[in-house]
């Protein structure tokens, strides 16, 4: 298989986010969607709805950003691209790291930082070594179908993030 460089998207976040939660880089099925997330076995819009209270994955994709930046949760990816043939992170290669402290020093209300699996708190959290003590740090069980752990699991992990939202939310229907 040939490896080719593959880059992350742009940041989805504004002055709202509190928390950011971060990937390491996507999948071959989101670079072709040009979508976070988009490979149907990947829980994360499932995941994700459950902390912010909303149904995301049965939105159009421009709703769950807006529904995500609405409620202050924001994504990006800690690899700013690399070689890779797949998408499986253990293929990562040459890997570029994302300006990770840039975008955090451009949001005023960042209260966390999420590690979507691994990879991404490894690579993120040598990036980040030292920030602010504001900042939490939280470690995540990936969303990926590849970390084979039964989402109910992965949903009571991923329930802490609730604390880093506002206290009031938008309509969460």
């Amino acid at each position: 298989m040939t490896s080719v460089r593959k880059a992350a998207f742009d940041p989805v976040v504004d002055a709202r986010t509190r928390l950011l939660i971060l990937g390491s880089l996507p999948g071959d099925a989101s670079l072709k969607a040009a979508q976070y997330y988009a490979h149907p076995q990947n829980g994360f819009w499932r995941l994700i709805g459950g902390v912010v209270g909303r149904d995301l994955a049965t939105l159009p994709y421009p709703d769950r950003l807006e529904a995500l930046k609405a409620s202050g949760v924001g994504l990006w990816d800690v690899i700013a691209s690399a070689e890779r043939p797949g998408s499986l992170d253990t293929a990562i290669r040459s890997p570029e790291a994302a300006d990770l402290r840039g975008l955090i020093d451009s949001l005023p209300e960042i209260k966390a930082v999420a590690f979507n699996g691994a990879t991404a708190a490894r690579t993120g959290r040598r990036v980040l070594a030292g920030i602010a003590e504001s900042i939490a740090l939280i470690d995540l069980p990936s969303s990926s179908a590849a970390h084979a752990r039964p989402l109910s699991e992965k949903a009571a992990s991923w329930s802490i993030l609730q604390r880093y939202l506002p206290d009031s939310l938008p309509d969460r229907s």
